[in-house]
């Protein structure tokens, strides 16, 4: 299965363009599936800077994604293509699933 997980109000506490306090039961939820052996997708609005600081933060937390912002190269490469749409099982966001 692929999870495309949120940042700001899902990994941690939203207070764009900083970063607040994690998450950790939605990080162990992440983790859990990942050391599963499923995919794992960071779908943010943050870019540049902002971006960078928000993977490395994810890092120091042991959450690696197998793509960022972007569908999984698997699936360019069976689509000859990336679309703005993030395919995902399913999707982890504050807006959408209340842990």
């Amino acid at each position: 299965m692929t999870y495309a997980v949120d940042f700001d109000g899902t990994l941690c506490e939203d207070c764009y363009p900083f970063i607040g306090a994690p998450k950790q039961e939605v990080i162990d939820f992440i983790l859990a599936k990942q050391a599963g052996g499923h995919k794992l997708i960071l779908w943010t609005c943050r870019k540049g800077s902002h971006l960078t600081a928000a993977v490395e933060w994810c890092r120091l937390r042991g959450i690696t994604f197998d793509a960022v912002n972007e569908n999984l190269p698997e699936h360019i490469a069976l689509y000859g293509g990336d679309t703005r749409k993030i395919f995902a099982d399913y999707y982890i966001d504050n807006k959408n699933l209340d842990f």
